[in-house]
């Protein structure tokens, strides 16, 4: 005989707190979005300083300037300054490369080059993983390249953080899960969106996406699957693949069926990694397990090879001994498996990130100067170094 639930007088109904706590959030915060960005508006990109053009383009800020005055740029302030958007440099960048007659600057895929798919990933959360990926597809579509980000976490914080809140902005079969479902799948042109970052566009993602780990158990034990669950995401992907030139994916916390698609689907792999003992010794744990469940997916037939695997240290404080113990303990057990630069802990990027913005988006005059510089520096030189893997995978200089 069952015995019956009684809650005593001084106990809580966790499932009904937990209900009442996720309304009033779901609700303050759209509060606080309507705050930040009124219904009628939209987030946009900010504009960018000559100099900053200048590196984005890949030309020296005196040949912008007389590329600008020979009236391929922005029309001058009033103070005389320039400023330019995203359009503004890609036009440039097909300006130049129309004037060299050699594809240089506009650095799309050409010929046999293929489709890079980069899934970052960690086995826990304050990684920092969903910062470097969302920065990361930024600074590439600001590069010229075209990105498509795939937001694969079910707490969806890479959509929110480019303006699609997921309780609010993302409905059923809106996600990758809509593409990669066992039932009617949809067409993954479907729910891919644009964003206000030119060149980069965006598969949302929020809870629907722990469909696909409840689903997948049940498809396998019935034997009723077409597609093994590895593959499905690869597969979708190559429906669109001709429309991008880098597809950045943002794993979820765990190692999952969502986590393992993506690493079949993917040409490589960056694993972040907080440089603290126990989060280190957490990542031995999850190395052993990643490498005997890709050995059992091997044997199924699942891609396990990749272009390359790095390591990135984030949340970096360079003046923290420890850490920086940690770092180099790493480095002489992984060799050029670490990334050279890391991204460093900065109040900067937590800040923008208190309004939904990346480091790129925000002004500088919002931050101490130093602040700013020195974190905007930090990303550039951990982006540009897996931009160089990029261009080295398809054979450039």
């Amino acid at each position: 005989m069952q015995p019956s639930l009684v809650l005593q007088d001084d106990q809580e109904h966790l499932p009904t707190l937990l209900a009442t706590d996720a309304q009033e959030l779901s609700y303050q915060l759209q509060q606080h979005q309507a705050k930040l960005f009124p219904p009628q508006s939209q987030k946009t990109m900010r504009m960018f300083s000559p100099a900053e053009a200048a590196a984005f383009i890949g030309i020296g800020e005196g040949y912008l300037r007389q590329i600008a005055a020979e009236g391929h740029g922005p029309d001058p302030l009033s103070n005389g300054r320039r400023l330019y958007t995203a359009d503004d440099m890609d036009r440039i960048r097909r300006v130049l490369d129309e004037r060299n007659g050699t594809p240089k600057y506009v650095p799309c895929r050409r010929g046999s080059e293929k489709l890079q798919i980069i899934s970052v990933m960690n086995f826990k959360g304050g990684s920092g993983k969903t910062t470097t990926a969302a920065h990361l597809a930024q600074y590439l579509a600001l590069r010229g390249y075209r990105v498509l980000a795939v937001d694969l976490d079910p707490q969806a914080s890479l959509s929110a953080l480019f303006g699609h809140q997921p309780e609010l902005d993302v409905g059923e079969g809106e996600t990758l899960y809509g593409a990669i479902r066992y039932d009617e799948p949809r067409p993954i042109a479907d729910i891919v969106r644009s964003t206000y970052t030119p060149n980069l566009h965006l598969i949302p993602g929020n809870l629907e996406l722990m469909e696909f780990e409840h689903e997948t158990p049940r498809v396998m034990a019935a034997g009723r699957a077409e597609t093994m669950f590895f593959a499905r995401i690869g597969e979708a992907l190559t429906e669109i693949e001709n429309f991008y030139d880098v597809v950045v994916i943002d794993c979820p916390p765990q190692l999952g069926f969502l986590t393992m698609s993506a690493l079949c689907a993917a040409t490589s792999i960056l694993i972040t990694v907080h440089p603290q003992m126990l989060d280190v010794m957490s990542m031995s744990q999850f190395l052993t397990m990643t490498s005997e469940l890709m050995t059992v997916v091997e044997r199924a037939g699942g891609r396990t090879s990749y272009d390359w695997m790095r390591y990135l240290v984030t949340r970096f404080e360079p003046n923290d001994g420890p850490q920086s113990q940690m770092t180099g303990f790493m480095k002489a057990i992984f060799g050029n498996r670490m990334l050279h630069n890391a991204m460093v802990k900065s109040t900067a990027v937590a800040d923008a990130g208190v309004t939904k913005q990346t480091l790129y988006e925000v002004e500088r005059a919002q931050f101490t100067r130093g602040t700013y510089d020195r974190a905007l520096d930090s990303l550039n030189l951990v982006n540009s170094e897996i931009e160089t893997h990029i261009r080295s995978t398809w054979g450039r200089k």
